[in-house]
């Protein structure tokens, strides 16, 4: 299946994207081959086959939870360049801003 230059400044203005011509050629080429590809796998019967989130049979990989002891506070601030209490001081990113 073609997809045309045309049908790809489309999707780009979509997603507003700026495009280059070479990268719309390259784009086009691209797209082109993935369609026809998806085309090629729709020959096979694929009734009463399951759909799947992975091949591979994957199970939980992570591990236990489990009760560890974690830093200090003063080992936490070790490395702070400025604390108060227990607490990094950060500087203030957000300004008050006036309601709309």
């Amino acid at each position: 299946m073609e997809i045309t230059k045309q049908e790809v400044e489309k999707v780009a203005k979509l997603a507003r994207l700026e495009l280059t011509d070479g990268e719309q050629a390259a784009f086009t080429k691209q797209l082109s081959q993935i369609l026809t590809h998806v085309e090629t796998l729709k020959q096979y019967d694929t009734t009463g086959v399951e759909p799947t989130a992975t091949v591979l049979g994957q199970v939980n990989v992570f591990r236990q939870d489990s009760v560890s002891p974690s830093l200090s506070i003063d080992r936490a601030m070790d490395n702070a360049p400025e604390s108060i209490d227990g607490f990094f001081v950060v500087p203030k990113i957000i300004e008050d801003r006036q309601p709309l």
